[in-house]
């Protein structure tokens, strides 16, 4: 979704959001940056971006079919009682179609604007998604952690179903934990792809050590796409001719990725505050029509 950037506007979203969902698309995805400090170089999808909770709760709105995905909210900025609410509402008013993508964030910024210390963090995660759940399974919730306490409380109405959990991270301990404990995981906007076998490797034996079925995980990849012209030199993939990208994704497919979704906001020539939003429609809707499912 036009989420980060000059393009990312309300019209935009109806626009891209409902000829998605009329081409067959299966997901539209947001992302999280909760500030872009003074001083960073951070690249110019981090400048401008829109609120992903709000931004899929407007999409809800506006479509009927089409999944609705986050990748990700950072837990350390939300209480879990907090984002507990906010993802079940979420998932009521969108019909169930609500796929959480939860991760654990790295800019130290963001987390002194928080209030939350930035270690701590694989800890914080893993009880973190203990609280959650049971603020979507339970009737009635008492903890008292190392991170969060909660009274003895309702939090009603429940999700049903309650949404799938999706992790992201990098690092092996990462990797094991969304094997572990998530539903699935989804790839960083630097990830390596050619190293994604990898990765979901890591995940699939994490899983097994657990007593789960490796084989019920989703493994999404965060598609930083950007359309350029054909043969280019040392191509990374998803970058390059629509014909090109449409092979890297059949490829990603035999590596175990189960679902790709094409980010523009990661192009510079897109997701930029200085970037012409008209073109950067124009480029968008091209791409959304010639890679769209079958095309």
């Amino acid at each position: 979704m036009p989420v980060s950037g000059s393009w990312a506007t309300p019209a935009n979203m109806l626009r891209v959001a409902r000829r998605a969902e009329d081409l067959g698309y299966d997901s539209l995805w947001t992302f999280q940056r909760l500030l872009y400090p003074v001083g960073q170089d951070l690249g110019p999808s981090y400048h401008s971006v829109q609120d992903p909770v709000v931004t899929l709760a407007y999409l809800a709105g506006v479509t009927e079919r089409v999944r609705l995905g986050v990748a990700v909210l950072n837990m350390p900025f939300f209480s879990p009682a907090l984002l507990a609410k906010q993802l079940s509402t979420l998932q009521q008013v969108s019909g169930g179609r609500l796929d959480a993508g939860l991760g654990l964030g790295w800019l130290p910024e963001e987390f002194t604007a928080s209030g939350v210390p930035l270690a701590g963090r694989g800890r914080r995660a893993v009880e973190y998604l203990q609280v959650l759940r049971r603020f979507w399974h339970d009737d009635i919730i008492s903890h008292k952690g190392e991170f969060y306490e909660v009274a003895l409380s309702h939090q009603d109405p429940r999700p049903h179903p309650a949404p799938p959990v999706l992790l992201g991270g990098t690092a092996e301990v990462a990797l094991r934990r969304a094997g572990e404990l998530a539903d699935g995981w989804i790839s960083s906007s630097r990830a390596d792809l050619a190293t994604m076998d990898r990765q979901i490797g890591i995940i699939k034996q994490a899983a097994r050590e657990a007593g789960r079925d490796p084989e019920a995980l989703r493994f999404i990849c965060r598609g930083a796409t950007k359309v350029r012209e054909p043969g280019l030199a040392d191509r990374p993939a998803l970058t390059g001719s629509l014909e090109e990208i449409r092979s890297d994704v059949v490829a990603l497919a035999g590596a175990g990725v189960t679902e790709v979704f094409h980010d523009l906001n990661f192009d510079p020539e897109i997701g930029n505050p200085d970037a012409d939003p008209a073109i950067s429609m124009r480029r968008a809707e091209e791409a959304l029509e010639a890679l769209a499912p079958g095309a």
